[in-house]
């Protein structure tokens, strides 16, 4: 609603300069907001395991499975939205023999119809979530990924402009070709209830599976932050369980090592 509002906004400042409207009408509506929590449900989102079988299954789709395995490989192990990932290229990529390597974002391309762009495409092409346009984000990828990239461009090679992700005959990889291959995995791997839930959903719980991960593995939230693409304020909005969680551990090591210095002392 917030969304919606903002753009309408917009269009009233626009008719307002124009001179088609002589104030702003939407100042004058008043209303209140309903209550929402913004807060991640965490019964559904994927675990460790549960993320792991589900980028298998993605790669067990055939050819199509198989060029997209490294996609959804990114968006679980390196927290990339689904827009940043699209649009990643081979240069973006640090990928050492052994070891952590790294992934250097820089723009985004949502999906956002082709009556809303200037190029009459179906998606846009953008800066970061919240970011100035030619911002920058740079994010670890840890050592399980570096070969999925590797073999990815080994076996599929890259666009013409570097992309490594692409459509069926070639052209800028949509959301509605990854998120079919993500149904038929989760129909492979889920039983039937858990399909029929809100369990892994949509690509996108990939994303929130990896920085819930980092988490409650005890990265600061600050790293983590960093790393998503989030604002602190943002992650403990979203993320408030998770965090949590991570405290109550920190708490109990800080703990027992209090008592460790006690009885040494």
């Amino acid at each position: 609603m917030n969304r919606k509002r903002t753009v309408l906004s917009n269009c009233l400042r626009y008719a307002v300069e124009r001179e088609l409207l002589t104030s702003l009408p939407l100042d004058r509506v008043d209303r209140t907001p309903p209550e929402t929590d913004d807060e991640i449900d965490f019964r559904f989102v994927p675990g460790p395991k549960l993320a792991r079988k589900l980028i298998e299954a993605v790669g067990a789709q055939g050819e199509r499975g198989r060029h997209l395995i490294a996609f959804f490989g990114c968006l679980y192990y390196a927290a990339n939205r689904p827009g940043e990932a699209v649009n990643l290229r081979e240069e973006d990529f640090t990928l050492p023999e052994e070891g952590w390597g790294e992934v250097l974002l820089s723009s985004s391309t949502p999906r956002v119809g082709s009556g809303w762009t200037d190029t009459g495409e179906s998606f846009d092409s953008r800066g970061l979530k919240k970011r100035a346009r030619k911002a920058t984000r740079a994010a670890p990828i840890p050592p399980i990924l570096v070969p999925m990239v590797r073999e990815h461009i080994k076996e599929f090679g890259v666009a013409e402009d570097g992309r490594l992700f692409r459509a069926v005959r070639g052209g800028h990889l949509l959301s509605k070709e990854y998120g079919e291959l993500w149904k038929a995995a989760r129909l492979a791997v889920l039983s039937d209830s858990e399909a029929a839930s809100p369990l892994a959903e949509v690509p996108y719980s990939l994303r929130h599976a990896g920085v819930s991960l980092w988490l409650e593995s005890g990265v600061s939230p600050a790293e983590v932050a960093r790393r998503a693409g989030h604002s602190i304020a943002v992650l403990f909005r979203f993320y408030a369980k998770a965090i949590h969680r991570s405290q109550e551990r920190s708490n109990r090591q800080i703990e027992q090592a209090l008592e460790v210095t006690e009885k040494e002392g």
